[in-house]
């Protein structure tokens, strides 16, 4: 004997699955639940599925805080950044200036402040030299009368003579743009103070050279100074 519960009901209108399989009214997917062919848009208010964070893709910036682009926060152009030369001579030929001597007088292009320290260092190398030489016949007479204090004078008049005659040369090739030639002014400065010491105290101050020292370092400064930087940057830029 059969129940009626066991009795299969005739299907009442409405209990048939929607069309399409298109879910009920009031029913919500859960969250991430993937779109599935024949389903409807979500409704409105429902938020989509997907992630709620936008992806990292091309130019996106980092997350993490205090983070610089390589670039930022330093090495700024106007800057001043000291780097080693990397135009050093390689032969004998590249120390000596272009076209010798003739151009010795023109600053064509430069920048006031390396105008101003070309000319410090030009005439103080000229007058440099020419001092070397008085210095030469002076100390060879001292010989006559202290030959050890004449010895030690001679060496300090050599080195100067020699430190003039470089300049010149120096000065030249910085007016070229080499930056090598402007490091090595800058030790040729740091020279003429030891040597201004040292003089200061031989001979009651026979060698003292103070003066030649505050010549040459301001024009040691001018070749600093950041319009100079620029403009010898735009001629490594160029070569």
């Amino acid at each position: 004997m059969s129940n009626p519960s066991d009795v299969p009901q005739p299907e009442q209108p409405g209990t048939q699955p929607p069309a399409g399989n298109v879910p009920p009214a009031g029913y919500e997917p859960p969250q991430g639940y993937p779109a599935q062919q024949g389903h409807q848009p979500p409704q409105q208010g429902y938020p989509a599925p997907g992630p709620a964070y936008p992806q990292p893709g091309p130019g996106y910036p980092p997350q993490n805080q205090g983070y610089q682009q390589p670039g930022q926060g330093y090495g700024q152009p106007g800057g001043f950044q000291f780097q080693m030369p990397t135009d050093g001579p390689h032969n004998f030929n590249d120390v000596m200036p272009k076209g010798g001597f003739s151009g010795m007088f023109s600053v064509t292009g430069l920048p006031i402040e390396l105008k101003i320290s070309y000319w410090i260092w030009l005439i103080g190398g000229m007058l440099g030299v020419l001092g070397g030489f008085f210095g030469l016949l002076a100390t060879l007479a001292l010989f006559t009368v202290a030959p050890g204090l004449a010895a030690l004078l001679l060496l300090l008049v050599l080195v100067a003579l020699a430190l003039a005659a470089a300049q010149i040369v120096l000065v030249l090739k910085m007016k070229e743009g080499k930056e090598w030639a402007r490091l090595a002014l800058t030790i040729v400065a740091g020279v003429s103070l030891v040597l201004a010491i040292v003089g200061g105290s031989v001979g009651q101050g026979i060698g003292n050279n103070w003066l030649g020292f505050l010549i040459s370092a301001a024009a040691t400064v001018l070749m600093w100074l950041p319009n100079s930087q620029a403009w010898f940057n735009a001629v490594k830029g160029r070569a």
